[in-house]
C-alpha cells in the first residue's frame, strides 16, 4: 500500500493495516508544506513494524482484496500461489476441513512438525482457529520466511511465521456499515481413468473370466439394459452462501469495529456440510495526551459440521462400502441403485458377501444418513494490551490472551442401518448399532510484556532495543464414551435414549467404554532485540533469545537461539541518484532456532498437546478374561536426551521498485538446516525393541525465490497490471545414522527427502502378455527383486517449484481480477489408477476402459499386459503408476461492477459494488484422479478441492 498524502497543518497522516494514526510535527512560519511520500508500512514480529526500505527480513505482506469474497471456509486456502516460497495445499475439499498444509521453504523434518506459527493480532495461535476465523474480518497477512524475520518467535516461529492483523477503526471516522453477501454452487472435479460403462465391464468380466459377463453373449452384453452413473447418485451440486455485516466508528480518542458472520456451504457428498457463525468486535483507544494506549478484541464463534467418517478414519479410505469417493470410480455400472431400501433388505439380500460388488448398496445407505458425524466447536477469544510511554523514548507494553475451545463429536452406527445390523448379525446380538459422544476442552492463556526503547541521535542514528517475556500455558481435558448395542424401537441421535444394557453375566456384548485424557503444557521465553539505522542507507538487527518448553528433561529443557540481519539501501547512495530506482536495497540474515514440536500434530489439533511423554517410560495393562487386568508391559522407553531440533537459516535478498514503482518485487536464495533430526536410533533387542527416538542426522533445503509486479496502466480511467512469484525448493539429507534399505519411499544420505525408489515399468511382454521391468543391471525381466532392483528416481511427492501469477485490471468501474497457481515437480502414487486397471477385482469394482486392448495372442501390440498376467502384483513396487503431479490451476477469477457514487447520490449507500467469480475453476494437469493438490504421497480417494461459482455484493452505507 503506497500512497501519497500531503502534510495537513500539524500532522503527517498514515497507515499500519486499517489504522490511522497522526505523526506531530511542528509548523514553522512560511514554512512551504510538500508533497511527501508515505512508504507501505511491514507488520513484523510482536507487532513492530518498518517501513519497506528499513525492513531487513525475507517478507511478504497479502492485502484484504487477495483473501476477500472468496467461498472458501478457511482462508488459508485463498493464500495459494499469494506468496514465493509458501507452498500451500488443501488436502480435503470437506466443508470445515482442517486439513490445509501450509509449509514456508520446504518442508524441515521428516516427523517434527513443518507448520509455521500463526500470530492473530499478535498473540500465537494454531490453524485450529482458522474454520473460527472470517476472512471477511482480515486486514492484512504478513508471511515472514527467513531468521530475520521469524527468530524474534524463537521455537514456534522455527518454521515460518504467518501473521494475521483483523481491521479496525480509525479515530475520527464517521458511523459506517457494510453488508458483504454471496451465495454460488459447488461440483465436485471430473477423474479422466475413462471408466467403464456396463457394456464395457461385461465384456472385460468375460475376457477375464470372472464376474456377471462370463458367459454373455455380444447380442446379450449389448441388450443389458442397466448403466448407472455412481456419480450423478453419490454426488450432488452444493450451495455455498455467506453473509457479513460489519460497523466502523471512531472518535477522537476512541474507534470500534464490529462484525457479525454467517457462512453455509454444503458439500457435494450428501451429509457433509459446514456452518460458521462468527462475531468479532475491536476496540481500540488512547488517552488525551496520546501517552496510554489500549486494544481489546473479542472474537466469538460456532460452527457445526457433518463429514464423512473417511476424513479421520484412515481405516476405511480404501473401502468402498464407506467411502464414496472411491465407491463412485469402483461401483459396477451393471448393478441397479434401487436394488435395496434398506438395511435389512441388505442384510437378508447378500449378508457380507461382496464379491459380486453388492457393497456399494452399504454406502447407499451410509449416505441415507445411517451414519451420522457431527463436529460442533465454540471458540471464545480475547485478547487485550494496553502501551505507556515512561518517557518519549521508552515504553512498556503489555498484551493479554484468553484462547478457550469446547470441541464436541457425537458419531453413530444407527441400529437399523447395513452396518449395524450385519455386525450385529456376525456377532450373534439382538441389537447392533453403536454411538459415541467425545468432547474437549482448551483454555490458552498468553501474556506477554515488553520494554522498548527507541532514540534518534543527529537525525542520523536511529536505535531501537527491546526487552520481552512470553508466557504460554495451556489446560486440556477429554472424554469419550461409546455404547454398543441401540434399540431401534426408541433410539434417537444425540439423546442417549435407546441403550441396550450391559449384563456383567454376557461381558462380550454392549459393553460401553469410556476414557479420559488430561495435558498441561506450556512454554517460557525471554528476548531481547536490537536495530540500528544509519541515515536510511545501513541498517542492523540483532535478537538472543531464551526458550523453555515443558517437553524435554530439565537438563534439555531450555535453549538459546538468535539471530543477526543488515541491510543496504543501495539507492539512497550518492552514486544512485538520478537513476530510475525508487528503491534498491540488499539484505542478508542468519540465524539458528530451535523447534520443539518434534512430533508433527493431526490436522486442526494443538501441537503442544502432542508428545507429552516423550522423555518418560510409559507402563500399560493388558485385558484378559472377563475384563480383568492380565498383563503389565512397557510400552514406551525412556530417552532423556531427546531435544530441540534446531534450525539454522541464511537468507540473502534484494527487493527493488523502479519507475515510480511501476516495476517493483524481490529476490531471496536461501540455506535452511535442519540438525538433530527427531528419528529413531537402533538399540539392543535386549530391550525388546530394535529402536528409540531420539536427534539424529542433518537436513538440508535450499532454494531461491522471486516476485515482480507491473503495473502497465495507472490513470484515471484505466488500472491494469500483472504480477507472478516462484520459488524453487531443494531437499538433500546431508547426515543420518542409518538409511532407509527397503519400501518404495526412502530417506537415505545424500539424497532427497522421502525420495521414490522403485522398478523401472517397460512395458509388456509381447510373448506372453506378462509385465516387463528392469533390474539393477538395467536386463529386462518378469521378475525383478522388489528391493535389490529398486532404484532412486530423484522424484519425490512433495513439489519442487510452486508459486502463482495473475492480473488484475479495471476500466471505469468494471474490474477483472485473475489468480493462477501452480506446482512442479511432485511425483505421486496414483492408486486409484492401479486399482482401475487391476483386471483382478473385476467381479466386484467397476475397472478402466482401456483393459479392453489388454494383451491377448492376437493383440500382442499394447501397453496393457495380459488380464491373467502371473506377476501383476509387482506392479506396485514399480513406477508403472508413479504419476506427475504438477498442475496450472485458475485459482480464483472475479469479475464485477463498483457503482459510480454519483449514481449514488440522494440514497444512504456510499458504495456498491456486484462481482460474480469462481473458485478452483480449471486445472491443466496431466494427473488423471480427482485434484493434483493434496500433498500425500498417494491420493487414497481424497475429497477433492469443489469447483464453486458465486455471485455476490458488497453495499457500504
Amino acid at each position: 500500500m503506497n500512497v501519497n498524502f500531503k502534510i495537513i497543518a500539524t500532522g503527517v497522516l498514515f497507515f499500519i493495516g486499517a489504522q490511522a494514526v497522526e505523526a506531530q510535527t511542528t509548523k514553522k512560519k512560511d514554512t512551504v508544506v510538500k508533497e511527501k511520500k508515505i512508504d507501505e508500512v511491514v507488520i513484523l514480529g510482536y507487532s513492530k513494524t518498518a517501513t519497506k526500505p528499513k525492513d531487513v527480513s525475507a517478507t511478504t505482506t497479502i492485502s484484504a482484496d487477495k483473501i476477500e469474497n472468496r467461498p472458501n471456509s478457511s482462508v488459508l486456502s485463498s493464500l495459494q500461489g499469494e506468496a514465493p516460497g509458501v507452498f500451500v495445499s488443501t488436502n480435503s475439499g470437506s466443508p470445515g476441513s482442517a486439513k490445509i498444509d501450509l509449509t514456508i521453504r520446504g518442508v524441515s523434518s521428516f516427523t517434527a512438525s513443518s507448520d509455521p506459527l500463526y500470530v492473530i493480532d499478535g498473540m500465537m495461535s494454531s490453524s485450529t482457529e482458522f474454520k473460527n476465523l472470517n476472512p471477511s474480518d482480515i486486514e492484512s497477512i504478513s508471511i515472514l520466511k527467513d531468521a530475520a524475520g521469524t527468530s524474534i518467535y524463537g521455537n514456534r516461529g522455527a518454521n515460518g511465521v504467518v501473521i494475521i492483523n483483523t481491521k479496525r477503526g480509525g479515530f475520527n471516522q464517521r458511523f459506517s456499515v457494510s453488508y458483504n453477501g454471496s451465495i454460488g454452487v459447488s461440483t465436485i472435479p471430473n477423474v479422466d481413468y475413462n471408466m467403464a460403462n456396463s457394456q464395457q465391464v461385461l465384456r472385460i468380466q468375460r475376457a477375464a473370466n470372472q464376474g456377471q459377463g462370463v458367459g454373455m453373449t455380444d447380442a446379450q452384453i449389448d441388450a443389458y439394459g442397466i448403466n448407472t452413473d455412481w456419480r450423478k447418485i453419490l454426488f450432488r451440486t452444493g450451495l455455498t452462501q455467506s453473509h457479513d455485516v460489519s460497523m466502523i466508528f471512531g472518535a477522537k480518542n476512541v474507534s470500534n469495529y464490529t462484525s457479525f458472520g454467517y457462512f453455509n456451504q454444503e458439500g457435494t457428498v450428501p451429509n457433509s456440510n459446514f456452518q460458521r457463525f462468527t462475531f468479532r468486535n475491536n476496540l481500540t483507544g488512547k488517552s488525551l495526551n496520546d501517552r496510554f494506549t489500549y486494544r481489546a478484541n473479542v472474537a466469538l464463534a460456532y460452527s457445526k459440521r457433518n463429514q464423512l467418517d473417511e476424513e479421520n478414519n484412515a481405516n476405511i479410505s480404501n473401502n468402498s462400502i464407506q467411502n464414496p469417493l472411491l465407491a463412485v470410480l469402483t461401483g459396477l455400472p451393471t448393478l441397479d441403485p434401487n436394488k435395496y431400501q434398506t438395511g435389512q433388505q441388505m442384510v437378508n439380500g447378500f449378508g457380507s458377501n461382496f464379491a459380486n460388488g453388492d457393497g456399494i448398496y452399504s454406502l447407499l445407505d451410509v449416505l441415507r444418513g445411517n451414519l451420522p458425524n457431527l463436529f460442533t466447536n465454540t471458540a471464545i477469544n480475547v485478547n487485550a494490551s494496553a502501551s505507556y510511554k515512561i518517557t518519549d523514548d521508552l515504553t512498556f507494553t503489555n498484551k493479554a490472551n484468553v484462547d478457550y475451545k469446547y470441541n464436541e463429536r457425537n458419531f453413530a452406527r444407527a441400529p437399523w442401518s447395513y452396518l449395524g445390523l450385519i455386525v450385529a448379525k456376525n456377532a450373534n446380538t439382538e441389537f447392533g448399532g453403536l454411538e459415541s459422544f467425545s468432547k474437549t476442552r482448551e483454555f490458552n492463556f498468553q501474556n506477554i510484556s515488553s520494554l522498548n526503547y527507541h532514540k534518534v541521535v543527529n537525525d542520523l542514528h536511529t536505535f531501537d532495543v527491546g526487552a520481552y517475556m512470553d508466557y504460554l500455558k495451556v489446560h486440556y481435558n477429554g472424554t469419550a464414551q461409546q455404547q454398543n448395542g441401540l434399540n431401534p424401537l426408541n433410539w434417537v441421535f444425540g439423546a442417549g435414549t435407546g441403550y441396550v444394557p450391559f449384563s456383567s453375566s454376557d461381558p462380550t456384548r454392549y459393553q460401553p467404554s469410556i476414557s479420559a485424557s488430561q495435558v498441561t503444557a506450556g512454554s517460557l521465553a525471554y528476548f531481547a532485540t536490537l536495530d540500528y539505522d544509519y541515515d536510511s542507507k545501513y541498517g542492523f538487527s540483532g535478537l538472543i533469545r531464551r526458550d523453555g518448553s515443558y517437553r524435554f528433561a530439565s537438563d534439555k529443557k531450555w535453549g538459546t537461539f538468535w539471530m543477526v540481519s543488515g541491510r543496504w539501501n543501495i539507492d539512497q547512495e550518492d552514486f544512485m541518484k538520478g537513476s530510475t530506482f525508487d528503491m534498491l536495497k540488499l539484505r542478508a540474515s542468519y540465524g539458528i532456532q530451535g523447534n520443539q514440536n518434534v512430533i508433527a500434530a493431526a490436522y486442526g489439533t494443538n501441537p503442544l498437546l502432542v508428545g507429552t511423554n516423550l522423555v518418560r517410560d510409559l507402563y500399560g495393562a493388558g485385558m484378559g478374561y472377563n475384563n480383568i487386568n492380565a498383563s503389565y508391559y512397557n510400552g514406551t522407553l525412556t530417552n532423556p536426551d531427546i531435544q530441540w531440533e534446531e534450525i539454522k537459516q541464511l537468507n540473502i535478498g534484494l527487493d527493488y521498485s523502479l519507475w515510480n514503482k511501476k516495476i517493483s518485487g524481490t529476490l531471496d536464495v536461501y540455506d535452511k538446516r535442519t540438525n538433530k533430526l527427531y528419528n529413531p536410533i537402533n538399540i539392543s533387542w535386549i530391550t525388546g525393541t530394535n529402536s528409540i527416538n531420539g536427534n539424529n542426522g542433518e537436513l538440508q533445503n535450499r532454494g531461491v525465490e522471486a516476485s515482480i509486479k507491473y503495473s502497465i496502466i495507472n490513470n484515471q480511467n484505466i488500472k491494469w497490471s500483472v504480477f507472478a512469484n516462484a520459488a524453487y525448493n531443494k531437499s538433500k539429507i546431508l547426515s543420518l545414522l542409518k538409511d532407509d534399505t527397503t519400501g518404495t519411499m526412502r530417506n537415505v544420505t545424500g539424497h532427497i527427502m522421502n525420495e521414490w525408489y522403485v522398478i523401472p515399468y517397460v512395458g509388456v511382454n509381447q510373448a506372453n502378455g506378462n509385465l516387463l521391468f528392469l533390474d539393477a543391471n538395467n536386463n529386462v525381466t518378469e521378475n525383478p527383486n522388489i528391493i535389490a532392483d529398486a532404484r532412486a528416481t530423484g522424484k519425490s511427492y512433495i513439489p519442487t517449484w510452486n508459486g502463482g501469477f495473475g492480473t488484475k485490471a479495471e476500466y471505469k468501474g468494471f474490474f477483472l481480477d485473475a489468480n493462477f497457481s501452480f506446482q512442479q515437480g511432485a511425483y505421486r502414487w496414483d492408486n486409484q489408477m492401479s486399482w482401475a486397471y487391476d483386471p483382478t477385482t473385476v467381479k466386484s469394482s467397476n475397472v478402466s476402459a482401456d483393459l479392453l486392448n489388454a494383451w491377448t495372442p492376437t493383440n500382442v501390440v499394447t501397453n496393457i499386459p495380459s488380464l491373467t498376467a502371473s506377476n501383476v502384483s509387482l506392479d506396485g513396487n514399480s513406477d508403472r503408476f508413479l504419476k506427475d503431479a504438477s498442475f496450472i490451476k485458475l485459482k480464483n477469477i472475479s469479475l464485477g461492477y463498483s457503482v459510480p457514487k454519483t449514481m449514488l447520490e440522494g440514497t444512504n449507500i456510499k458504495g456498491l459494488k456486484i462481482y460474480a467469480q469462481a473458485e478452483n475453476l480449471y486445472t491443466w494437469t496431466k494427473w488423471k484422479g480427482y485434484d493434483p493438490e493434496p500433498l500425500f504421497s498417494s491420493s487414497v480417494s481424497v475429497y477433492p478441492n469443489l469447483k464453486t461459482i458465486s455471485i455476490g455484493v458488497n453495499v457500504d452505507f
